[in-house]
């Protein structure tokens, strides 16, 4: 009887393995699968923008968790060699630090965007009061510092959920991620030839495409950003904030 009992719990916990199995292999497909019915919930209803396809050769570069003293002042010095616009979604904390590096920016003609003050991940425990204060403290350091009302929202990660989006709209902002083919991952420093061969290897008119100005260790991001831009700029492509490329847009839409 002892090894009856022994036998059927070895069977049970093989069959709990090839389960466990069966789950980890599945499960990304399930997640792919779903996530372009995710995606089409949220767009159609225009809580959330991933990009705007655009018969125009014109792009959106974006960059995340800056200021940074170092790199973001590197990065607008190549935006303005190749007279290219760019949006920064800043972080709060950072922007209060480095307020210069706001004005500049403002100044050279990009667009400021909100990036919560902290760069927590906003999950579901995180209540609506605790977002919008990541949100509000974050408008009033841009403002203090530019006198510019940013007007869109892209939360760390791109983690979002139903309430995120309800106080996003509330505070008047538009959550915009990126293009998912335009994820460079440049934040990881996965070599300046992967970023490269990532943007311009997917490149299409409306891409809202992800990069950072602050990283974690030394960037990759400028040197990349130095091939990316002349090489765009020679096969006819124009960089303009994506509040510029959401209304060309929907202009084409209207058409």
């Amino acid at each position: 009887m002892k090894n009856l009992n022994i036998r059927a719990s070895k069977l049970l916990f093989v069959r709990s393995v090839v389960i466990v199995c069966l789950l980890v292999a599945v499960m990304p497909v399930m997640l792919v699968q779903a996530a372009p019915n995710v995606r089409y919930y949220y767009e159609s209803r225009g809580d959330v923008v991933w990009e705007a396809p655009s018969k125009e050769k014109q792009v959106a570069l974006t960059f995340d968790d800056g200021p940074d003293p170092t790199d973001t002042p590197r990065i607008l010095d190549l935006l303005k060699k190749y007279d290219a616009k760019a949006t920064f979604f800043v972080m709060g904390r950072k922007a209060e630090e480095h307020p210069d590096i706001l004005r500049r920016a403002a100044a050279e003609g990009h667009e400021l965007a909100n990036h919560t003050f902290t760069h927590r991940m906003l999950d579901s425990s995180f209540t609506a009061e605790q977002i919008r204060k990541e949100i509000v403290d974050t408008q009033e350091t841009i403002f203090a510092a530019t006198g510019v009302r940013a007007r869109l929202f892209r939360p760390p990660g791109g983690l979002f959920n139903p309430r995120m989006i309800a106080v996003g709209k509330e505070e008047g902002l538009q959550m915009v991620l990126w293009s998912w083919h335009q994820d460079t991952h440049d934040w990881s420093r996965p070599g300046v030839n992967r970023i490269v061969r990532k943007v311009l290897g997917n490149v299409r008119g409306g891409d809202i495409i992800l990069l950072h100005d602050y990283v974690h260790g030394p960037t990759q991001t400028v040197e990349a950003l130095s091939r990316i831009l002349p090489s765009l700029q020679n096969e006819g492509y124009r960089f303009v904030t994506v509040s510029e490329l959401l209304y060309h847009s929907s202009r084409e839409v209207r058409k």
